[in-house]
C-alpha cells in the first residue's frame, strides 16, 4: 500500500491504496464520488473525464498513487461553478442527454472550451469533444449547447482564458507528483518546448517518454562511415520516412517536420530538435518536440543510437530507441501495437533508404513528395499477414487430415 495525500472536490484527502488503484477506482469506491463513470476503461471514450490540477484528464488510464499532491475536481465538485451550471441549462434546452451516462464527461470537457475557445466555432468545438463519445444522441445537440454557452459568454464580454490557464499538464507532469533520484526532470509539454513555428528554438529540454520503442538493424558499411553520414541531418531526414528538415537554426539545433496519417486524420507535426553525438561511444540522441495545429495535438519524441560493429568491422549494427509522448487528437488513435507496426516498418523502410544513400543512390525521398506514414496501412497489412497465416494453417490442417 502506498500513502497518498491530495485535494478531492476542496477537500483535503489522505488514504492508503493499492499502487495499481486507478483513479476512478479510488474516488467511487473509496470516495462515493460516483459521478465519474467507467465506460471503456481505455482512454478513449472519455466517461471517466475529470479535471486533474485543473485541466480535463482520463482518470480510468491514471494511477491513484501517480495524483500525490494534485487538486482533483470531479463533476461533483463543479456543482457551482458558472459555466457548468450554463452548460446544464443548456444541455436541457438543446435536448443534448439521453441515457446521462456520458455527460459528466462531456460537461467536463466542455467547460473547458467554453473556458479557452475565443469563438463559437462548430468545426473546433467538434474538434474539441471528439474524444467524447456518445451511444445515444448523434451530438448535434451536444454540439449546439456548447456553441450557444460560448457564444453567449462571449457576447457578454468575457473573453477567452488561453490555454484555460493552464501553466503544466496532467498530475504526473503537473509538479506536483513526487520524482525519484533516478528521475528528476519534470517533464516539460511540448507546447511551452517549442518556440513558434518557423523560429528557431533557444533550446529543447529533455522529458520522460511515455512510450519507448526498441529495434535494430544491420548496413553493410563500417561504423565511422555510418557515424559521419549520421552528422549529416538533411540527409538522414531524407531516408525517415515521413521526415523532412526545412532548416538549421544553429548547431546542435534543427527544425523541421514529420507527417502521420492514421485514418481520417493527417497530421503534420512541426518543431525543433536537439542534435547530440558522441564521436567516442558512435552514438548519438535526436530529441525534439512538436505541435500539429490542424488536430490540436502535439508531441515530444527522442531517438537514440548506438552503432556496433559486425563482420569485423566491415558492417554495422544500428541500435536505436524511440521514445515518444503524444497529446491531443491523434493519441485516441495511437494505440501501443498500431505504433509497433508503424515503427516497424519505419524501421524496414529506414533501413533501405540509409543502405541506398550511404552507397551514393538518392532515397527518392525529397520533402515534397514523402509519404507520411500511414498506420492504418500498416494495419492493413498486419490484417492480410494474419490472414495468409490462418489460410495456411487451415490448408495444413486438412492435407494432414486427408493423410
Amino acid at each position: 500500500m502506498t500513502t497518498i495525500a491530495l485535494t478531492v472536490n476542496a477537500r483535503a484527502v489522505r488514504a492508503d491504496v493499492e499502487p495499481r488503484t486507478h483513479l476512478t477506482d479510488f474516488l467511487r469506491d473509496g470516495l462515493d464520488l460516483t459521478g465519474t463513470h467507467l465506460g471503456c476503461e481505455h482512454g478513449v471514450c472519455g466517461a471517466c473525464t475529470l479535471l486533474l490540477d485543473g485541466v480535463p484528464a482520463r482518470s480510468c488510464i491514471t494511477y491513484a498513487v501517480a495524483c500525490d499532491g494534485a487538486e482533483v475536481t470531479t463533476i461533483e465538485g463543479l456543482d457551482d461553478d458558472e459555466i457548468v451550471v450554463e452548460l446544464r441549462a443548456a444541455f436541457a434546452r438543446e435536448h443534448a442527454l439521453q441515457c446521462g451516462y456520458c455527460t459528466p464527461g462531456m460537461l467536463i470537457a466542455a467547460r473547458d472550451l467554453a473556458l479557452r475557445l475565443p469563438a463559437a466555432d462548430e468545426r473546433e468545438i467538434r474538434i474539441g469533444m471528439s474524444g467524447n463519445l456518445c451511444r445515444c444522441t448523434g451530438y448535434v445537440g451536444i454540439i449546439r449547447a456548447i456553441h450557444s454557452v460560448i457564444a453567449a459568454r462571449r457576447g457578454r464580454g468575457i473573453v477567452a482564458l488561453a490555454g484555460a490557464g493552464r501553466q503544466v499538464l496532467g498530475p504526473a507532469g503537473s509538479g506536483h507528483g513526487a520524482t525519484t533520484p533516478n528521475d528528476q526532470t519534470a517533464e516539460v509539454p511540448a507546447q511551452t518546448a517549442l518556440a513558434a513555428a518557423g523560429q528557431a528554438a533557444a533550446a529543447i529540454p529533455d522529458f520522460k517518454p511515455e512510450t519507448v520503442i526498441e529495434r535494430d538493424f544491420i548496413l553493410p558499411y563500417p561504423p565511422q562511415r555510418v557515424f559521419d553520414f549520421f552528422g549529416d541531418i538533411p540527409a538522414v531526414a531524407a531516408c525517415l520516412p515521413g521526415a523532412s528538415v526545412s532548416e538549421a537554426s544553429k548547431p546542435g539545433l534543427v527544425e523541421g517536420e514529420i507527417r502521420v496519417k492514421l485514418g481520417p486524420i493527417s497530421a503534420s507535426f512541426a518543431g525543433s530538435a536537439r542534435i547530440e553525438r558522441d564521436p567516442a561511444n558512435l552514438s548519438g540522441r535526436i530529441i525534439g518536440a512538436g505541435n500539429d495545429r490542424r488536430s490540436r495535438s502535439s508531441t515530444q519524441g527522442e531517438i537514440r543510437y548506438h552503432l556496433v560493429p559486425v563482420e569485423q568491422g566491415a558492417a554495422t549494427r544500428v541500435v536505436f530507441s524511440i521514445g515518444y509522448s503524444l497529446r491531443g487528437v491523434l493519441a485516441q488513435f495511437a494505440r501501443p501495437g498500431l505504433v509497433r507496426d508503424l515503427v516497424e516498418r519505419m524501421t524496414a523502410d529506414f533501413a533501405r533508404n540509409l543502405a541506398r544513400a550511404l552507397s551514393g543512390s538518392s532515397s527518392g525521398n525529397h520533402a515534397s513528395d514523402k509519404p507520411a506514414l500511414n498506420g492504418f496501412a500498416v494495419l492493413g497489412d498486419m490484417l492480410r499477414q494474419r490472414l495468409r497465416h490462418v489460410f495456411r494453417r487451415l490448408i495444413g490442417g486438412s492435407a494432414s487430415g486427408k493423410k
